[in-house]
């Protein structure tokens, strides 16, 4: 047995005593400036503690993992899905694509209601579901050929609940990619400077993917330094390129945005996995973990203070300008990626499982990644809470609640329980070189703000304010987009799974004429959505952006629900409260949050009522915001009728998907022969690779009888 040495003993129960004296003063501190830099403590502390312990036992005592068995990645090997990657290029693909808009935006967004709830929620959230979550579903993928979630589902719970895990799921990812291309777009139209330089990171991954497959081989720290230089020197040269004749060129309107998104959306989705894919991917994790870890620094440097409450009254009163709804259930929505997402769930069982090594980097991949994920919210709830409360509610509330001008904003302010004078508010939005902040919805922008704040505080001062607000601009927009090309393939590996029920070929994911056609599919449907909602606001995918954070929770219920299934299936039943306790908790709150928007008679909450007010205003011949015109109103009443009849649905299909899970267990106890796993069969692996971004002394010796170059490293 061995033993843990003092040394370590020492460190572990430091990093503990930190991240404690981080908690109480964050749920303590009331009347008196709290820092930011205890916000950052809590939640180091928590995640080194979670990694090294509960992801440990969860790995070995509860999954089991298993170095010795191949994984698909080895034994379906052909270079397109299925291709053996290299760890650490494989951590930066799945970070980068799981981490989407959710992590930046929905923290923003939740600070209304104080900066407490959102931290709790964010941080335990991530360590006892989100994570558990990630690594799970990614296990038994793995152990499945990399099947879809949906798949899994059909397959282990039953034809019945499995349809409706399949349908639920698919209809689930086209609303998110679409809600997901539109930031994009909003966030690029417009700026030379981000086009420009997001542009290039695509050149810049293919040379990568050659570099790696062809020249160099296995020469990971190469490539990541040849990466690295260029891609410093695509964001030097997108500003060099913003201030040129080059600008015109690189100032693209929305609607060729769509075109150009849709088409790399499909390309990325047919190329081999290696050539553009997990490169482009790996490239971006260096500058959103860079741009990450500078800001943390920055707060430990410049100490800000957080300047929003800790739980504001409309925590309570659920009549917040920024959403409507109580703080149950509507912050652990708001707050999706970050803490517990469904969209992980399928890049979990969509490309990590078909290139993941071995199994012991399961749980560096699966639940590693995603607490990288979470600090990326953590620090956004940050930057949103450090500035002025005043300006936080300028820049969130909409039009219709502050008016068009500073005065009027500065008044609404005031009503809403805080101040903000109209000269600040102008000088705010000088010190960015914007015309004005008013009404930025959406979250990117504020977090824009809370950026510029501390870098400038470290770097260049007030003059260099406009620079880092630009920047974090750009840095959202890549952030963003990695998700949408990892989750194009994975609609594609969806779709196919569905359709090789009915026609066996599509079941052959790499069947060139099922990857067009599929391929092709998936762009064209959220690409109609995302084309309708640019050219219409309140229509497209503007039309489903309202039930966007509910539909991603109910699917986290789904990828637990067949969690849980599996883990009783496979004989761990004594452990299924890893997955059966967030699966009861995300069911609470999902269903909880479904009904109130179905039923609620809160119009700015229930989709029916907020339907009936608009065709009471109708029948009057008046017109309510947001709608500028009859036309309008009629479109809000569709719109509310199509989110209403939607949200009941998917509550409904989730329903059916745990009600059916249950029956499966209960089923498996008493006749256990009649439900067999459908895992396929164990193979010795043949690789040999360490488990975590640092070989040990005895994965150094085994890399060594390889002769692999790591082990001479």
């Amino acid at each position: 047995m061995r033993t843990t040495s003092p040394r370590t003993i020492v460190i572990w129960t430091a990093v503990a005593l930190i991240g404690a004296v981080g908690w109480t003063l964050l749920a303590l501190g009331r009347g008196e400036e709290v820092s930011a830099a205890w916000m950052v403590a809590a939640a180091l502390g928590t995640y080194a503690i979670a990694y090294r312990f509960y992801s440990r036992f969860i790995a070995t005592r509860v999954l089991r993992v298993d170095k010795s068995r191949a994984t698909p990645a080895e034994r379906l090997n052909n270079g397109i899905d299925f291709h053996p990657t290299d760890r650490r290029v494989l951590l930066g693909h799945h970070f980068a694509a799981i981490a989407g808009a959710g992590p930046l935006v929905g923290p923003v967004l939740a600070a209304q209601m104080g900066y407490l709830p959102g931290t709790i929620w964010i941080i335990a959230g991530v360590v006892f579901a989100g994570a558990v979550q990630d690594m799970v579903v990614l296990f038994f993928s793995t152990r499945r050929d990399g099947k879809s979630l949906g798949q899994m589902a059909r397959e282990e719970i039953g034809p019945f609940g499995g349809a409706a895990a399949l349908l639920a799921a698919f209809a689930i990812m086209i609303i998110l990619l679409g809600v997901l291309a539109l930031v994009i777009v909003n966030a690029l139209a417009a700026s030379p400077w981000g086009t420009f330089s997001i542009g290039m990171t695509i050149p810049i991954a293919l040379i990568m993917g050659v570099y790696l497959r062809f020249l160099r081989p296995g020469r990971i720290t190469e490539v990541s330094l040849i990466g690295i230089a260029l891609l410093l020197l695509a964001l030097v040269g997108g500003r060099w390129v913003a201030e040129s004749s080059w600008a015109d060129t690189f100032t693209l309107q929305p609607k060729t945005l769509v075109i150009w998104l849709v088409a790399y959306g499909f390309i990325a989705s047919v190329l081999p996995v290696w050539t553009l894919l997990a490169p482009r991917d790996y490239l971006s994790t260096f500058m959103k973990i860079g741009t990450i870890g500078l800001l943390a620094l920055g707060v430990v440097i410049a100490l800000p203070t957080l300047k929003m409450d800790a739980v504001t009254d409309f925590a309570s009163r659920g009549d917040g300008p920024v959403f409507a709804g109580s703080l149950f259930p509507f912050a652990f929505i708001t707050i999706a990626c970050g803490a517990l997402s469904g969209f992980h769930a399928l890049i979990s069982s969509g490309t990590t499982p078909k290139m993941v090594q071995k199994e012991t980097q399961i749980r560096m991949i699966g639940y590693g990644s995603m607490l990288m994920e979470s600090f990326v919210a953590v620090m956004a709830l940050v930057a949103a809470s450090i500035i002025d409360p005043g300006l936080y509610f300028a820049m969130n509330a909409p039009a219709g609640v502050i008016g068009d001008s500073v005065q009027s904003a500065s008044q609404a302010v005031a009503h809403l329980g805080y101040s903000i004078s109209p000269d600040q508010l102008a000088a705010a939005a000088k010190s960015v070189e914007e015309q004005t902040l008013l009404s930025r919805t959406g979250g990117a922008p504020t977090l824009a703000v809370g950026v510029s704040e501390i870098f400038s505080q470290v770097v260049g001062g007030a003059g260099m304010k406009a620079f880092w607000y630009h920047f974090a601009i750009m840095f959202e927009a890549l952030f963003i987009l990695t998700a949408l090309d990892a989750g194009t393939r994975v609609g594609r590996f969806m779709l196919q799974d569905m359709l090789g029920n009915a026609y066996k070929p599509f079941r052959d994911i790499s069947w060139k004429p099922g990857l067009v056609l599929c391929s092709a599919a998936v762009v064209g449907l959220w690409g109609y959505f995302l084309w309708v909602g640019v050219h219409e606001p309140l229509g497209g995918i503007n039309q489903l952006f309202p039930v966007f954070g509910i539909s991603n929770q109910l699917l986290a219920a789904v990828a637990l629900a067949v969690c849980t299934t599996l883990l009783v299936k496979s004989g761990r039943l004594k452990w299924a409260w890893i997955t059966g306790i967030p699966l009861a908790w995300d069911a609470v709150v999902t269903l909880t949050a479904s009904w109130q928007k179905v039923f609620s008679g809160d119009p700015k909450v229930g989709f029916f009522t907020q339907r009936a007010v608009y065709q009471d205003a109708i029948d009057a011949g008046k017109v309510l915001p947001p709608a500028k015109s009859m036309d309008d109103m009629h479109t809000v009443v569709t719109n509310s009728t199509v989110d209403g009849v939607l949200s009941a649905v998917l509550a409904l299909l989730i329903v059916v998907v745990i009600a059916d899970a249950a029956r499966m267990c209960i089923r498996h106890l008493r006749t256990p022969d009649a439900t067999p796993l459908h895992e396929a069969p164990y193979v010795t692996s043949r690789l040999v690779a360490p488990a975590g971004l640092i070989a040990t002394p005895e994965e150094k010796a085994e890399l060594a009888a390889t002769g692999s170059e790591e082990a001479r490293r």
